[in-house]
């Protein structure tokens, strides 16, 4: 005769908790709408506006098509360059700061201090830096964008080198196998499609941010942007969106179908 207690299922949330939860949400907006001087009504009165900026930039100018086609691939040139480049030096910042990889802490969480810091300056923030240094261009934009790529790529990658199934590492580790052999063999094949995965994803980024980081010099669409904005041609602008939206379309369905292969 089996005696054994049936399995109890645990308790829902209480109504108070939920309560308690909505609250608190309620007074962070109040809160932040107060500090920042932001009201529904100021966004009603707004409208209108808007309304009047979006009728402008009806129809969109076809014909300046031919003069930003060749900016925007300027544009995916330097996301393409600062990606790669971002993502070759992120290799051994995320390997440097695995805590599994270094069993250091005084290593790893250097590293990982650099890594944040790299993350928290803005992309344009850094372009603007780099085109103080070097001037006016597509360089800025590059350097700017690989600086942001080896943040989130390693960052990205070095949570996932420590969740790794560390049976083979030992298995190597018990025969004698160096360092060297240890990563390359029993590292990078656990990890290399997730790599592969984070540059596609910063890659889709950086897309993004190379078409405004014109707007502080640093080349690309962006300075058309600057320029349409600058002289109240919002039909140019908007010609600039619709390509901006058509690259990036394009780039993120083929980076999808890549992902769903490797993963």
């Amino acid at each position: 005769m089996n005696t054994q207690a049936p399995p109890t299922l645990p308790k829902p949330p209480s109504k108070l908790k939920h309560i308690l939860t909505a609250v608190i949400v309620v007074l962070l907006l109040w809160a932040s709408a107060v500090q920042t001087e932001t009201s529904l009504g100021k966004l009603y009165n707004g409208l209108p506006n808007m309304w009047d900026l979006i009728e402008e930039m009806f129809p969109p100018n076809w014909a300046y098509f031919d003069n930003i086609a060749g900016p925007m691939l300027d544009t995916i040139r330097m996301a393409i360059a600062g990606t790669t480049f971002g993502a070759i030096i992120a290799i051994p910042f995320s390997i440097l700061a695995a805590s599994n990889m270094i069993r250091s802490p005084w290593i790893y969480q250097i590293f990982r201090f650099i890594l944040n810091l790299l993350r928290t300056i803005p992309d344009l923030l850094l372009a603007a830096i780099f085109v103080a240094i070097f001037g006016l261009g597509i360089l800025p934009g590059v350097l700017a964008l690989a600086v942001f790529s080896i943040g989130l790529i390693a960052k990205l990658t070095y949570e996932s080198l420590e969740t790794i199934d560390n049976g083979p590492l030992e298995a190597m580790t018990s025969v004698g196998a160096s360092k060297l052999q240890w990563i390359s063999f029993g590292v990078v094949p656990q990890i290399l499609p997730h790599f592969i995965s984070y540059v596609l994803y910063t890659f889709e980024i950086n897309v993004r941010a190379a078409a405004v980081l014109g707007l502080v010099g640093a080349g690309g669409i962006g300075l058309f942007y600057e320029k349409t904005l600058g002289f109240l041609e919002y039909d140019k602008t908007n010609s600039i969106i619709l390509l901006t939206l058509a690259a990036v379309l394009v780039i993120d369905y083929i980076s999808t179908k890549l992902r769903e292969k490797l993963l």
